[in-house]
């Protein structure tokens, strides 16, 4: 899982420089596809239930799930991009919001504050906690921030399937839930609204995710360890 997780760290690192102005998304798609495949990997996310591209960007105001295609990256704009690789039979999935070029205070502190609160649930992620203790920490950083968390989409836990049991809340009381033990793996994924929580799927393509209020979202994530010295996170170069 480590090894996959380099290739996906690699994929969002690679993409940080076409993040700009003109930029297709279907381009982005295209370069992170070859980047995988060059590695040794698959897209966990190509096919997964008939899903048509390799990556997932969500631009504004889509949530998760967008499609790459034809649209272009214009100034101001934030996107979301989901990455999941298959490497020797182990998954690792990560996500990271980008800015394109100069973006508003609102957006910039959105996007912070789910790093932050996905750092609030690593940090979470220790023997001995309930599942609940990490839900409750995201929520908490989300709702600090002033920002909305996403419920109708959760993390999960990851391995040799890309969605694993158990479910994990970005939201929810402390001390609840299964409790963590060395040698458990979860992706953790913090979706954060400015607006309201409320989201809905597009009728058009059965995926894309957007607010329903039309403000913005961010996105971040991780593929988590449990250890016995504490979380380690999988997906870093």
């Amino acid at each position: 899982m480590r090894e996959a997780g380099r290739v996906v760290a690699g994929v969002l690192e690679m993409l940080e420089e076409h993040i700009k102005p003109g930029t297709r998304t279907e381009t982005l798609n295209e370069l992170a596809d070859g980047y995988i495949r060059k590695r040794g990997g698959t897209p966990s996310f190509l096919g997964y239930r008939g899903f048509p591209a390799s990556i997932c960007t969500s631009v504004n105001n889509v949530v998760v799930h967008g499609i790459p295609g034809r649209e272009r990256l214009r100034e101001g704009d934030i996107v979301g991009v989901d990455v999941g690789v298959i490497l020797d039979g182990y998954h690792a999935d990560a996500a990271r919001t980008y800015a394109v070029g100069e973006i508003s205070g609102v957006a910039r502190k959105l996007m912070e504050v789910t790093e932050e609160a996905l750092e609030a649930g690593i940090r979470a992620c220790r023997r001995g906690n309930r599942l609940g203790d990490v839900s409750n920490a995201i929520q908490r950083a989300v709702e600090s921030g002033g920002f909305s968390v996403v419920v109708q989409f959760v993390g999960h836990g990851i391995g040799k399937e890309m969605h694993e049991e158990p479910q994990i809340p970005n939201f929810g009381p402390a001390g609840r839930g299964p409790l963590l033990e060395a040698g458990m793996t979860f992706a953790l994924e913090p979706m954060v609204n400015e607006g309201s929580y409320e989201v809905e799927v597009d009728e058009g393509d059965g995926w894309t995710v957007r607010t329903v209020d039309g403000t913005l979202s961010a996105h971040f994530e991780h593929t988590v360890a449990v250890t016995e010295e504490g979380p380690v996170v999988l997906t870093v170069p």
